[in-house]
This record gives structure tokens, sequence and C-alpha cells, in this order.
């Protein structure tokens, strides 16, 4: 009877189990296809529109939104209206020659935005310390140099720089910005305060931390300048660095904050104009290296966000290559923006020479374009911030430490 009894509960029990968690666990599947159908769905409408505007672009088009151009106006010039409206770049370049004040700078980048149905790029060289365009307008908060911020050694003030930096960005419509370095400081290098230090791990957690506080506020950091600038004196803007470092030595240095980039997703990595003779044996740039671009940091380090350039008018480049030698190779190397060219006109003429000729394949345009365009449906975010966000109190609170 006792055990009659016992059997009988157990039955009970049982049932009762499978009674209430068997639906339970039903609803979850659902729920969980339910939100993987949502997420696909999304996915696919965004690749639809990838796909539509990409098929309805003429190839001079498609090259254009390939290239990032910048000027020396503060305003809606004729020729710069001109520019933008015939060659629809993909982005533009604020320099501190750009910026005047607050109205005037926000009118121009939105004239400069409304040029293109397609959303636009704008970018700038906001790090801090030696390079921080903004300052050029009243307000805006004075930002330390990295090697400053390094010195403090915590992710959580590095955080917050970037914060200060995203949203004074964001103020004035700016979605890119080219920070932060994460060089490697050396003794010789030329980077000198830009970068966050001299070591690796240093290096590698505080540019991420900044990057996370940039990224927060919509803004797109930028990591730069792969392989890694810092054990150089000459600077590219000038002539042609070389580092004689075997890929082995910089696995195991210059690499690391680009490895601890890339492993927390990345979007945008931009190559410098340096020669490593020891990993591509033709002794190009970085820039223009399918070893350093497509079998190093691609294949190798299984990077899937968009290349950059350096600007192409450096003469680290210019003074080595001509013109069209500088598209060719950039693009077979896998970039997909071409920063600063010495003229977009010339550029899609070249660029669109090249793909006739048969010496730049139409398939590494298309898909250039359709990471570009994906990017731009999907991360860029249209959002300003009111003007009293400059030189805010609460952002004098993060920038002090």
């Amino acid at each position: 009877m006792k055990k009659n009894i016992i059997i009988t509960i157990f039955l009970i029990l049982s049932l009762a189990i499978i009674v209430y968690i068997i639906p339970k666990n039903n609803s979850n599947i659902n729920s969980e296809e339910t939100k993987d159908n949502n997420e696909e769905k999304v996915t696919t409408k965004e690749k639809d529109i990838v796909k539509e505007t990409l098929e309805n672009m003429t190839l001079e088009e498609k090259i254009g939104q390939m290239i990032i151009i910048s000027s020396n106006d503060t305003y809606m010039s004729e020729e710069l209206l001109s520019t933008l409206k015939t060659y629809k770049p993909g982005g533009y370049l604020l320099f501190a020659d750009n910026l005047t004040d607050y109205s005037n700078t926000l009118q121009f980048i939105n004239d400069i935005k409304s040029t293109n149905e397609i959303p636009m790029f704008i970018s700038i060289d906001q790090e801090g310390g030696l390079v921080q365009r903004l300052k050029q307008i009243d307000g805006a908060s004075i930002i330390p140099s990295m090697e400053d911020v390094g010195k403090t050694n915590d992710t959580e003030y590095a955080k917050n720089v970037g914060k200060v930096i995203g949203e004074e960005l964001k103020v004035f419509g700016i979605n890119i910005d080219f920070a932060p370095v994460i060089d490697i400081q050396t003794e010789e290098s030329f980077i000198g305060s830009r970068s966050f230090g001299s070591d690796k791990d240093l290096v590698s957690k505080m540019g991420l931390s900044l990057a996370n506080g940039i990224k927060s506020t919509g803004v797109i950091p930028v990591f730069k300048h792969f392989p890694g600038h810092g054990a150089t004196t000459t600077d590219s803007h000038y002539d042609l660095p070389v580092i004689y470092k075997t890929k082995e030595e910089l696995l195991n240095s210059d690499l690391i904050p680009f490895k601890n980039a890339i492993n927390h997703n990345a979007e945008i990595i931009m190559i410098g104009h340096i020669a490593l003779p020891l990993i591509d044996e033709t002794g190009s740039p970085a820039s223009l290296s399918k070893v350093i671009i497509t079998d190093l940091l691609k294949n190798e380090l299984n990077y899937k966000g968009l290349v950059i350039t350096d600007a192409l008018m450096m003469k680290a480049l210019t003074n080595n290559y001509s013109e069209k030698e500088i598209y060719e190779k950039a693009i077979n190397a896998g970039t997909n923006i071409l920063l600063r060219p010495t003229s977009i006109e010339s550029a899609i003429n070249l660029i669109s020479e090249s793909i006739n000729e048969g010496t730049i394949d139409i398939e590494l345009i298309n898909s250039s374009v359709s990471k570009i365009l994906e990017m731009k449906y999907k991360k860029l975010d249209t959002k300003t911030l009111p003007e009293n966000y400059l030189g805010s109190e609460e952002h004098k609170k993060l920038l002090t430490y």
C-alpha cells in the first residue's frame, strides 16, 4: 500500500513537470524562432536596399562611394557643390580650416550631406592632444593627449574621454572619427604623444576603451595605423617609412592592439603608408600591399570590417607611384575606401580606365560598395546633439582626472 502511494505521487509529480515544462520550453523555442526570424527580416530588408541601390548606380557613382574627399571651404562654394553633385563621393573629411563657429559649421556639414541621397561619411581627425580639429571652434572641449590618457592606466577614464569626443562630434553630425591611434610608442617614433604609450597591452586596452566611448555615442571609431606606425622616425606625409620587423615580431607587439580591436568587432581600420620588406618582399607600402591587407589583416587576423587608406596624396605614395598605380594597387590589395585622392575626377576616370583594361576587377568595386552601403544603412546615426554639449560642465568632469 505504501509502495503504491509512493508510485502514485511520483506519477502525479512527473505529469505536473511535463505539463509545466514542455509548454514553457516550446514557448521559448517559438520566441527564439520569432526573434531569429525578425532579425533575418531586418537583415534581408537591409540587403535588399543595398542590392537595389547598387543595381541603380553607374560605374562612376560606385567608384565615388569608395572615395572620401576634402576641400578648403568653410561654406558650400559653387566649386564644391559642383564636385559633390557631379561625382557623388562617399564622404567628406573635415580639417580645422573648414571649421568656423557652431552655426556656420553645422550649416556647412548639413549642406554637404544634402547633396546625395545616399548617406555620407562625415569624417574628422579628433584624436586629442596635438591632433584635435574641433578645438578650432570656440567652446569645444580640449581633449588630453592619448599619452596622458594612457598614463592613467584607467580604462573607464579612457571610455569617458571617448564619450566626450563622440558627443561633441555629434553636435555637428560628424559620424566618423579617425581615432583612436593604437600605434605603440617608441622613443624614436614621430607618433609621440598621439599614442597611449609603449606597452602593447596598455595601448590595446586603452585604445579599445576610448573607441567604445566614441562608439557609445553613435560615432564610428577608426583604428589606425595598421600594421603599426610606432617603430619609425619617418613621417609618411613626407617620405615612405620602412620597418624591418618580421610577421612574428609584429604579431607579438604592434598587431596586438589591432587583434584586440578585431576581436571586439572593429568596424573600420586605417592602413598606414609603411613598407615592411620582411613581410612583403616587394617593398610596397602596407596601404598598397595585398600581402598586408588581404593575406594578413583579412585572412590571418579574420578582419571583416571596412579598410580605409591613409590619405593618398601623402608623399610616401606620390613620390614612388603614379596616380593610376596608387588606385590600382590599393583596390587590388583589398582596400574599400580611398581617402583624399589627389582629385576625385581623375581618380574616377583612372579607376574606370583600369576596370575597362582589366587591371581592376569590377567585382572588387561591387564588393566594396556593397560593404560601404551596408554600413551606411545599418550603422550611420543621423541624430545630432544640441550646442550646449560643447564644453559642458559634464564633459569637463569626465575629462578631469
